[in-house]
């Protein structure tokens, strides 16, 4: 997979340079040969978070091009290039996205780093085009609890914001989400609300109050009144992101029962651990505030409906990314705290979901219908 780099194989007064660290560089990858790090680990950590998936790619991109005096060739040679490049940066954007959404920030740097590279290969310096990486690096550093790393990330990305005052709304409310995500990790809960208001702004403006990106707003917003110990709030917010996402599940739900979109992937691995990290949390918080108060259980968000509600959007989220024993789990959880409502309207909704689970574990066999 790697090599020792022979001194004699560059020319005099260059020096090759790490992926990772920029530092001195003495391995070769021995696959695409255009890759260079300072040491084995930093070579296994490239592999593993994206460079096994761009490997031939940057081999075309990397190698200089042969000479042709003739220019139509060369800005076609351009062009290609141009295009291999995009498509590195989509494929690394995606692979630190991913692993940001399942808490692997070690793992996320690596594929930021090489979406951030290839964007300023593309588009240039100060641009804000460069802004979903550095985002993405800032997330994974936050993760990491570098937070002058982050800071440094995110100064970049509001620099470039403010050069570009015409960016679009979706830029905006990612940058707030980031920066106030760095300010609750600093503990600075007023400045992180001020962020994830603006966020939750920007989302609705561009999306709909009632969509699941704003949704995500809201989310962060009750997770830091939640540390502020400010439950009535937190629970009328996570009480309103349970019912749009149940309401968007339940739809999408409904396609795939009519067939609308068969074959369809409804969610990549990134936003289903997204999607469902955020319903696990609000399912948990609402059973903890069960267990320790049990008067919280006749109040709007911590009712059974809720739990109900909650955990047949689980149901419907792992059925839909076609994990049906998960799917079969949360909807018989959902069926008993539904039947325990006293109006008990997800019933049909969650013993049809029941049904299809039981058909696609067991094809075989006759559904079972439960009563």
């Amino acid at each position: 997979m790697s090599m020792s780099i022979s001194p004699l194989a560059n020319p005099k007064g260059t020096k090759k340079l790490c992926e990772l660290c920029q530092k001195p560089a003495y391995l070769q990858c021995t696959k695409c040969r255009v890759t260079f790090y300072c040491d084995v680990a930093h070579q296994q950590a490239d592999w593993n978070s994206i460079h096994e998936k761009v490997c031939e790619l940057l081999s075309s991109i990397r190698t200089p091009a042969p000479f042709s005096c003739f220019q139509a060739d060369r800005d076609i040679h351009h062009m290609q290039t141009l295009k291999r490049l995009e498509h590195i940066t989509q494929l690394s954007h995606a692979a630190a996205k991913s692993w940001v959404s399942e808490g692997k920030y070690s793992e996320a740097v690596p594929a930021a780093q090489l979406s951030l590279r290839c964007a300023i290969d593309i588009y240039g310096r100060d641009v804000v085009e460069l802004v979903p990486a550095y985002l993405l690096l800032a997330e994974a550093s936050i993760g990491l609890g570098s937070l002058s790393q982050a800071e440094s990330c995110l100064s970049q990305a509001e620099w470039m914001v403010m050069k570009n005052p015409g960016c679009s709304r979706t830029v905006l409310h990612l940058l707030h989400r980031t920066l106030g995500h760095l300010h609750s990790a600093k503990g600075d809960y007023s400045t992180a609300l001020l962020h994830f208001a603006n966020d939750v702004y920007y989302a609705s403006e561009e999306f709909g109050l009632d969509s699941v990106v704003t949704a995500r707003g809201y989310f962060l917003m009750a997770n830091v009144f939640m540390k502020q110990e400010k439950t009535d709030i937190t629970n009328s917010l996570y009480s309103e992101v349970a019912s749009i996402w149940h309401a968007h599940l339940s739809k999408l739900m409904e396609c795939y029962s009519q067939k609308e979109h068969e074959g369809a992937q409804y969610f990549d691995v990134a936003q289903c651990a997204e999607v469902n990290q955020m319903l696990s949390v609000m399912l948990e918080a609402q059973q903890q505030d069960v267990n320790t108060h049990p008067a919280y259980s006749t109040t709007t968000f911590n009712s059974l409906g809720q739990r109900a509600l909650l955990s047949h959007s689980l149901a419907i989220l792992w059925f839909l990314c076609n994990d049906h024993k998960k799917a079969l789990e949360f909807g018989r959880k959902a069926a008993e705290f539904s039947q325990q409502c006293e109006h008990n309207s997800l019933a049909e909704s969650i013993q049809d979901l029941i049904q299809q689970a039981e058909t696609h574990l067991n094809p075989e066999q006759t559904p079972i219908i439960h009563h």
